[in-house]
């Protein structure tokens, strides 16, 4: 047994249409109101820059400046350096003289005629004067110098017919141990002209005056 559906009547169909109609206009109105809310998506066109370094700063060129003059400086002369005064050397005074000496003695002859010989016989007195015979002055002791010992020392020299010195005595001292040291060992080195009695050589002795003087 079957059953026939029944048709739609004109009214259902029209209603039917009314509503497909419907629901195609709000489609329609959904897509147009979609377009008008959405955000247009406007295209910008890519710019690039392209952006240069910056040129490196340039230091200042310096300012020609003139060259100084340069004068030529004078030469300075070096003072010439002042001479050292030389050391002091004592004082020798001669003794020499055509007669003897007042403290002079002469030996006494070794032979007893001698003691016969005539009065007019000339005698001279030994002397250490000379030029030729190079004696050197007695040198002034350092530790004298710096304590200013001054003086005079007279020795008594026995002068053999060699010329040379048997031996130094001590007459009249200058006070000072050390000046009266100083002269005695020079003078035991000294040559001297013997004494003569007429052209012989004879032993005698000789006073021998050295000045010790610091120099003002």
């Amino acid at each position: 047994m079957s059953y026939a559906l029944p048709r739609p009547t004109q009214f259902q169909r029209s209603s039917l249409l009314a509503v497909v109609i419907a629901l195609h206009a709000g489609i329609l109105l959904l897509i147009l109101a979609a377009k008008t809310v959405a955000p247009k998506i406007i295209e910008m066109p890519l710019m690039v820059e392209l952006l240069q370094p910056p040129e490196p700063l340039k230091a200042p060129e310096p300012e020609a400046r003139p060259l100084p003059v340069v004068r030529p400086q004078p030469l300075r002369q070096k003072p010439a350096p002042v001479p050292r005064a030389p050391a002091p050397l004592p004082v020798i005074e001669s003794t020499a003289s055509t007669a003897p000496a007042p403290a002079a003695i002469a030996a006494p002859p070794e032979n007893p005629v001698a003691s016969a010989a005539p009065a007019e016989t000339a005698f001279s007195q030994a002397r250490f004067d000379a030029n030729y015979l190079n004696n050197p002055p007695p040198p002034y002791p350092p530790l004298s110098r710096r304590l200013g010992e001054e003086g005079k020392v007279i020795l008594r020299v026995s002068v053999n017919p060699q010329g040379a010195a048997d031996s130094v005595d001590i007459k009249t001292s200058s006070g000072s141990p050390r000046l009266d040291e100083a002269a005695q060992k020079t003078v035991r080195n000294w040559k001297f002209i013997p004494a003569r009695r007429g052209d012989t050589a004879v032993q005698s002795w000789a006073l021998v005056p050295v000045i010790f003087k610091l120099e003002q």
